[in-house]
């Protein structure tokens, strides 16, 4: 009787995040291993839970054609052992991915085995570097062919017709033709397609790093060489490459290498917002969030929460801290009985709400003088609690306990982030990175003492820009000597990048 789990061949797209398929981000979602190939960007792997193994192929011994019964077998070990394999492939599983040799060796196993389709290299090329591939007016038919074909030996021919290929009707699309490009053009040149047939090569198709290049099929290797491009590409050919509508390259922070240098958990909607308006965004967490070192004056409140008329909460971090001790101590929602909640702004309060909690106030401003200012108003003489981190600023406590008795605890730790990356910091300090964001005085500070002096001369040249969420976070920049490029008209990550934005068109004016 078979007793294994099954495996999800799953298609990651081509390299947009936003690409990602509903049931791809379930299969993720429900993973024990997840076993992705070398160009599968790495944020996708934040789908799977925190206990999953993530497995490159790369990593599996030998080079590329040797690694493929390596791939194998470790999806069929595993399924075998019980554990929920995802198999995450760039573009389409079943279109030049080798989905089919892998699903025929499951099935032979006795490994039962889902595909789940993705957005093919060819899709995603043709629509973020707007090349229609059909249109009833003058291409009715495409064809999706490798120039990598596989050699047969021993006189066999060649799969591929190109004899049909140069008078097929319609566009044709080549995948895995960079290191072949000659070849390819030469075959269909030579067997009857025009040298003026117009052409284009798609790199990084779908992503801030998109680049398209132009030409008639007969000058489309020089045109390559000359702008340097390489793999992982794909070439269009036919008269669709002459209809381009360019969308994606409008962006306003197309190209744009951007740092978040938020915590992890909190940098995917930042991350989002960054990508569909074109940026290539690399993230660099400098401090970390973690419980308390003691539990003690948190329970201790929450057992003392019917005495408090206000529970104040200044980060998203604090409300989910907080209310997952209540779950961990055995309590829930009801312990807050008719406290009323107070938070710093719409984030936080969007936190509240993953819990079914409405909050009573939201200052005008997201900021602590403004949330002091609106509580000092509605609780004078009461008794607050305010959640919040283990460091920071101490106006909010100080400015309450002139009219309210105010205790404070501390539910969450934030403490400079232990692992860094060390390339990621190069790039900074050697000005590969365009613009950094930056969204707390601590997260700055810590940022700031990471930087090399060369790095801190970059910023101070404007090379490099600092995009601030406050005041409170600009003067901490300033404090240390350095420019801030951009603020955020309100308090939140979305503002951050309407002010990275403004000024990047500013720079183009």
């Amino acid at each position: 009787m078979n007793h294994s789990a099954p495996v999800a061949l799953v298609g990651a797209g081509p390299g947009n995040p936003g690409l990602l398929t509903l049931r791809a981000v379930e299969c993720l979602a429900q993973a024990d291993l997840v076993l992705y190939d070398r160009l599968v960007p790495g944020c996708l792997l934040e789908f799977a839970p925190d206990e999953a193994e993530l497995l490159c192929v790369d990593q599996l011994p030998g080079c590329h054609p040797e690694r493929v019964p390596g791939v194998h077998l470790k999806m069929i070990e595993a399924a075998r052992a019980g554990r929920r394999v995802v198999r995450l492939k760039g573009g389409d599983p079943f279109v030049f991915g080798r989905g089919g040799e892998e699903a025929e060796a499951l099935a032979e196993a006795g490994v039962e085995c889902e595909i789940v389709p993705g957005v093919t290299a060819a899709l995603g090329a043709a629509a973020y570097a707007g090349l229609p591939l059909t249109d009833r007016r003058w291409a009715s038919a495409v064809a999706f062919i490798t120039g990598h074909e596989k050699e047969k030996g021993g006189g066999t021919p060649p799969l591929l017709d190109w004899a049909a290929l140069a008078h097929f009707p319609g566009t044709l699309v080549v995948y895995m033709g960079m290191a072949r490009l000659p070849q390819v053009v030469g075959h269909l040149v030579d067997n009857g397609m025009s040298a003026d047939t117009p052409a284009a090569a798609v790199q990084w198709a779908a992503t801030g790093r998109q680049r398209t290049v132009e030409a008639p099929l007969g000058g489309l290797v020089a045109a390559v060489e000359t702008a340097g491009l390489k793999a992982p590409a794909v070439v269009v050919v036919g008269v669709a490459a002459k209809r381009r509508l360019p969308w994606f390259e409008k962006r306003p922070l197309f190209g744009k290498r951007v740092l978040v240098t938020r915590p992890r958990h909190q940098a995917g909607d930042m991350v989002r917002r960054l990508e569909q308006l074109g940026a290539v965004v690399a993230v660099m967490p400098t401090v970390e969030v973690k419980p308390p070192a003691d539990w003690g004056p948190v329970d201790r409140a929450v057992a003392d929460l019917p005495h408090y008329q206000w529970l104040v909460f200044t980060s998203a971090n604090g409300v989910h801290f907080f209310l997952r001790r209540l779950r961990q101590i055995g309590r829930d929602v009801r312990a807050l009985g008719s406290v009323k909640l107070a938070v710093i702004g719409p984030a936080t309060a969007d936190a509240l709400r993953e819990y079914h909690l409405e909050p009573d106030l939201i200052p005008p401003q997201f900021r602590s003088e403004s949330l002091a200012t609106a509580l000092k108003e509605r609780a004078a003489g009461q008794r607050i609690l305010l959640a919040r981190a283990d460091r920071g600023r101490d106006l909010l406590r100080q400015e309450l306990s002139t009219v309210a008795e105010v205790e404070q605890v501390a539910v969450y730790s934030q403490v400079d982030a232990v692992e860094i990356d060390l390339e990621l910091l190069e790039e900074i300090n050697q000005g590969r990175i365009d613009c950094i964001t930056l969204t707390s005085s601590k997260i700055a500070e810590a940022l700031i003492r990471l930087l090399s002096p060369a790095g801190r001369q970059l910023i101070r040249s404007g090379d490099v820009q600092l995009v601030s969420i406050s005041p409170v976070t600009s003067a901490a920049i300033r404090k240390l000597d350095l420019p801030v490029a951009a603020e955020a008209a309100e308090y939140t990550a979305a503002k951050v990048v309407e002010a990275l934005v403004s000024t990047q068109r500013q720079q183009v004016r």
